[in-house]
């Protein structure tokens, strides 16, 4: 009878009955977005080098007004406050997608919509289709047309205008040299100009294991090949390189395209997201109406999430 009761106390310690999910991580949604958020601070840190206040200016309008329209939607619905920074991330993720010079009336209307259309409107953090920082900057491309391809030059006041890299390729026939494109003295959105900034903070996010390599792996390396085989034609379209450090290619790659709510749950699935993304982006570059095209591809995938997580699932655990 002892030694039954003995066996008894053994096994409850070693089974036990838990609601899933039976698999947790340190990696908490608080944590993934502080990261994200300090893996930006290079290319934040870079943009106010090269356009000086309007850069701060810019960051704070769009981080200011993220965070009060969520906090002012949530209010007014009687749901409880976030304890995450996620609307802190898509105002400064927004920020860096918009270019220097553009009003902070537009920037801030940008934000607004990022969060409550991109984001609230679905329900909130994890329930959105499209990442929320590009819906606004589409938002602003479709509304202020001629705002959001004004760009200013490096060190210069606002009424100094010029061209992209991405815009001289396309339009003139002019390829800007890669160790401009790789430092940042070009034209260009806040947060796209430095690939050396971005690539800093792409390896925190690496070490920290804030992201799957796959999506920004496949998404750069389709883009490569793809512009690789137009260059052979046509030289005139850009080498590889000019490509992957041309544009927001890189801010997109490891900061949106990775966002966890809007791609793919398995690894297939997100192999398929990142080469369809790699693919509309030189399609929209080389043969577009617009030079760039890295927002398109990202929304358009993320509209295609869904269908990918419905017919490419993972292995069950103990399945076949």
């Amino acid at each position: 009878m002892r030694k039954q009761k003995v066996e008894t106390e053994q096994e409850k310690k070693i089974f036990f009955l838990s609601v899933s999910p039976h698999i947790k991580d340190r990696l908490a949604v608080s944590r993934l977005m502080r990261d994200l958020i300090i893996a930006l601070l290079p290319a934040m840190g870079f943009s106010i080098y090269f356009f000086r206040l309007r850069a701060v200016e810019l960051i704070l309008t769009c981080a200011f007004f993220s965070v009060v329209s969520e906090y002012a939607f949530l209010k007014l619905r009687r749901k409880a406050l976030p304890k995450e920074s996620s609307a802190l991330l898509t105002g400064i993720l927004l920020a860096l997608v918009l270019p220097p010079n553009l009003p902070l009336w537009a920037a801030a209307m940008g934000a607004v919509f990022a969060v409550i259309f991109g984001k609230q409107i679905f329900g909130g953090l994890g329930y959105n289709i499209f990442n929320p920082a590009l819906i606004g900057r589409a938002f602003l491309m479709a509304t202020f047309p001629v705002l959001m391809t004004t760009w200013a030059l490096p060190f210069t006041l606002d009424a100094v205008t010029g061209a992209t890299p991405l815009g001289l390729m396309k339009f003139e026939s002019q390829l800007t040299s890669i160790y401009s494109l790789f430092w940042g003295n070009v034209s260009g959105s806040l947060g796209e100009t430095s690939t050396f900034a971005l690539l800093i903070g792409a390896v925190y996010l690496f070490v920290k294991r804030c992201i799957d390599w796959r999506i920004p792996v496949f998404y750069l390396a389709t883009a490569a090949v793809f512009t690789g085989i137009t260059f052979l034609f046509n030289p005139n379209y850009g080498s590889p390189l000019f490509h992957l450090l041309a544009g927001g290619l890189i801010l997109g790659a490891f900061f949106m395209a990775t966002d966890p709510v809007t791609t793919p749950v398995s690894k297939k699935g997100r192999i398929i997201f990142a080469v369809g993304a790699g693919v509309l982006v030189v399609v929209i570059r080389l043969w577009g109406g617009y030079p760039e095209g890295v927002m398109f591809s990202i929304l358009f995938m993320n509209a295609v999430t869904p269908i990918l997580n419905r017919y490419i699932k993972s292995r069950v655990l103990g399945g076949g």
